[in-house]
């Protein structure tokens, strides 16, 4: 824990909200390896951006590759990627941005860190299950990563080795079964959800 510091305060959230006109929240994407997240979080930036929203994807693997390059997947630094994540995603949130973060984010624990610091700061969080039966996960398996783990190649692999659970969402507020769902039902699914909590308005609204 860092000592001999102070937290300089800057404009409010609700200043920077009524400056920019539009709302600043934590979209969170959790599910399985292959259940889409990655996909629908993309598409979903694209549309919001497209309808004059500022938005940001904060992904698993492309966050691995900058700000948490030293964790390695270890129980422990699963913990410390989605900590570090949660923190990340409430800056993005604070500032007036739609962050749309998609990380496996496996224990639930975690998950409800990442809520509370939103909760704690005002700011909204919504969860989103992105949820996909195993076997058509390894079906798709984009990367290989099934296959290595059940090859044992890969250790604590989530969904698949005993010691790496995926603990399921008891409540998000968002749920998607890509099995049944294509990637655009899946952004609107998201849209029609914030749409009906009054987040967004399409067009957007300026003034």
């Amino acid at each position: 824990m860092a000592t001999n510091i102070t937290w300089h305060p800057s404009l409010s959230h609700s200043e920077r909200t009524t400056l920019l006109h539009q709302p600043g929240l934590t979209i969170w994407l959790t599910g399985l390896s292959a259940s889409g997240k990655s996909t629908i979080a993309t598409a979903l930036e694209q549309h919001l951006l497209h309808n004059s929203y500022t938005a940001y994807r904060l992904d698993g693997d492309n966050i691995r590759f900058g700000l948490n390059k030293d964790l390695t997947f270890s129980p422990q630094d699963r913990v410390e990627n989605i900590r570090r994540i949660g923190e990340v995603a409430k800056l993005f949130a604070d500032s007036a941005t739609v962050a749309i973060t998609s990380f496996i984010s496996p224990y639930k624990a975690d998950r409800d860190l990442a809520r509370k610091l939103h909760d704690d700061a005002g700011l909204l969080f919504v969860e989103v299950h992105v949820d996909v039966p195993i076997d058509v996960a390894e079906a798709r398996d984009p990367k290989g990563l099934y296959k290595k783990a059940r090859e044992g190649i890969i250790k604590d692999f989530t969904g698949i080795s005993a010691g790496a659970p995926y603990e399921r969402p008891e409540n998000p507020e968002v749920y998607i079964d890509t099995s049944k769902s294509s990637v655009e039902e899946g952004v609107q699914i998201i849209v029609d959800y914030l749409v009906k909590r009054g987040v967004l308005t399409f067009p957007k609204v300026s003034s």
